[in-house]
């Protein structure tokens, strides 16, 4: 017997214990939404309630049958169905992690813009009105938007990099006075982990951006060196008067330098998008122990 709403989320929490932290934020975002939807718009007790909604049990069992059902789209790996090395190395452009990581190590340049620009402009616009009545609601808005952030970057994540993150938002403290809603957004630890998320984005993005035009201008140039200089006459190198060109038989030793750099870096983007997810991971799930 469940006689509030906490209780029964006590119980469920502890129903899925092992489960994905994303699939449990989930299925206490859906039980709480529905269980107090439930309570204000009708006349039925909480009891009642469960008993339509579901039990602890029956819950935790839907939930891990839906997971089954509805993995990330992003979670094989095509270089893993190679037998021999060399396949598995050139396989890298079949896997569908590979270039979804490469599409989100370039949109996190811009994404880490934004984020930077909101974090610092939010703080600095609540700080500075914190003194005037209309602060607060300021404020409230600015924590409420870094939760959305937090969302939407996980949603990012989940559909470029293969790692399931959460598909509910939490919801916002109700029933509560302004000030009180504010204390507990601060004093939640998904909150400040969503807002320095934001912060190191901004610099990964940085760094992802770099490493990958640095890459690709390397890889592009070397395979588009008896191009350059068949067809447009230019030199490989030139230093004051000096003009270097490749000799024919080394256009075949260039070009394939200029494919195993991007095949290389391709693995090597794979690998950092793994880590990445991993960090979104920890650092944008709310704790739910």
């Amino acid at each position: 017997m469940f006689n509030t709403v906490e209780d029964y989320l006590d119980a469920l929490k502890q129903e899925m214990q092992g489960t994905d932290n994303a699939t449990v934020q989930d299925a206490l975002v859906d039980a709480e939404e529905h269980l107090r939807t439930a309570l204000e718009n009708t006349e039925d007790e909480l009891p009642a309630i469960i008993e339509q909604y579901g039990t602890p049990e029956e819950t935790a069992a839907a939930y891990a049958e839906v997971e089954r059902l509805t993995a990330p789209a992003l979670t094989g790996s095509a270089t893993k169905k190679q037998a021999s090395g060399l396949g598995r190395f050139f396989a890298i452009y079949a896997d569908p992690r590979a270039w979804g990581a490469l599409f989100y190590m370039f949109i996190a340049f811009v994404t880490g813009v934004i984020y930077f620009s909101w974090a610092v402009t939010g703080i600095s616009v609540s700080i500075s009105f914190a003194i005037f009545i209309f602060g607060l609601p300021v404020a409230l808005l600015f924590l409420l938007s870094v939760r959305g952030i937090a969302w939407l970057e996980g949603r990012l994540v989940e559909a470029l990099l293969g790692v399931r993150m959460p598909r509910r938002s939490l919801p916002a403290p109700t029933n509560v006075k302004l000030l009180d809603r504010i204390i507990e957004l601060l004093k939640d630890k998904h909150t400040w982990f969503s807002l320095v998320y934001m912060f190191i984005q901004f610099a990964l993005g940085i760094v992802y951006f770099v490493v990958l035009v640095v890459a690709f201008s390397l890889a592009l140039s070397a395979i588009a060196i008896p191009i350059l200089q068949e067809i447009f006459h230019l030199p490989v190198m030139q230093i004051n008067n000096l003009h270097y060109f490749m000799p024919q038989w080394g256009y075949p030793l260039t070009i394939m330098a200029g494919v195993l750099l991007w095949t290389a870096m391709m693995h090597v983007v794979k690998f950092i998008g793994g880590l990445h997810g991993r960090f979104a991971k920890f650092m944008l799930i709310a704790d739910q122990d």
